[in-house]
C-alpha cells in the first residue's frame, strides 16, 4: 500500500512535530462505515433540519477516529487521530504516526490550551489555535471546528444543506479570512446522523478529515 512521504515544517518554531506518514491512503478508509453522499439542496427553515439541530445540540460525551491532512502549501501533514468532546467547552485532540505513538496532543477547557509534543515538552495558551499555529505552522479554526465536526453549521449563518435535510456546504468569515467546508458524507450508523468525511479550505489551505467511527455516550 502506498506511504505518504516525510515531510518536514518550513517554519522555525515547527521542530516541536515531525510530520508523518499514514499506513494508508487517506480516501481508503482504514475502517469501513456506512455512508450517504450529500447532494441537492433543502432549505433551512426545514423542520426536519431545525429537528436534526435539536439533536446536535443534545450532544455532550461523544469520540470519533480517523486520517487527518493538512496541506499549506509548503506545510504538510498526514496523521491519525482522535478526537474526545467532554463538553461543548472541553475537548482532546490526539494525532499519532501509524505504529499509535503520540506525535501531538491538545486538551483544550475553558481559558486553558495545553499542547503535549512527541518529546514529552507541554505548552500552553488560553488560545488553542494560536498554540497549534506556533508550535505546528499549521492553521486550524478550532473553535469552530467544534460544531462543524458534527454537522453544525455553529456560529456560521451562510450554508447550504443537501436532499437529506443535512449540512452539505458552509462558509464563514472571521478577522478577515473566509473558510469553506464541503461535507462529501454522512455516516448512516449514528443517531443522529454524522459526517464521516469533510474538507475545509481557506486560501491555499487545505483541511481533510475522514471519520471511520463515532462513539456516542448517551
Amino acid at each position: 500500500m502506498q506511504l505518504f512521504p516525510t515531510l518536514s515544517f518550513s517554519r522555525p518554531l515547527s521542530g516541536f512535530l515531525r510530520l508523518l506518514p499514514l499506513s494508508c491512503v487517506f480516501l481508503t478508509a482504514c475502517v469501513t462505515t456506512s455512508q450517504t453522499t450529500t447532494k441537492g439542496t433543502a432549505s433551512a427553515s426545514d423542520p426536519q433540519w431545525k429537528t436534526h439541530q435539536q439533536e446536535l445540540s443534545g450532544l455532550r460525551d461523544y469520540q470519533t477516529r480517523g486520517s487527518f491532512v493538512y496541506d499549506g502549501g509548503q506545510t504538510k501533514t498526514y496523521a491519525k487521530f482522535f478526537w474526545q468532546q467532554y463538553t461543548p467547552e472541553k475537548y482532546r485532540l490526539l494525532l499519532t504516526n501509524p505504529l499509535g505513538s503520540r506525535e501531538l496532543e491538545l486538551t483544550v477547557e475553558p481559558d486553558l490550551a495545553k499542547l503535549t509534543t512527541k518529546d514529552g515538552q507541554t505548552h500552553m495558551s488560553d488560545v488553542p489555535n494560536e498554540l497549534i499555529y506556533q508550535l505546528t505552522g499549521m492553521e486550524i479554526p478550532l473553535d469552530d471546528l467544534t460544531a462543524w465536526l458534527t454537522g453544525s453549521p455553529g456560529r456560521a449563518t451562510d450554508f447550504t444543506l443537501d436532499e437529506n435535510h443535512l449540512l452539505k456546504t458552509v462558509t464563514f468569515e472571521q478577522n478577515g479570512e473566509t473558510w469553506k467546508l464541503n461535507y462529501i458524507s454522512y455516516d448512516t450508523k449514528t443517531s443522529p446522523m454524522l459526517p464521516n468525511h469533510l474538507e475545509l479550505r481557506q486560501g491555499d489551505r487545505l483541511i481533510k478529515l475522514k471519520m471511520d467511527s463515532w462513539t456516542l455516550k448517551q
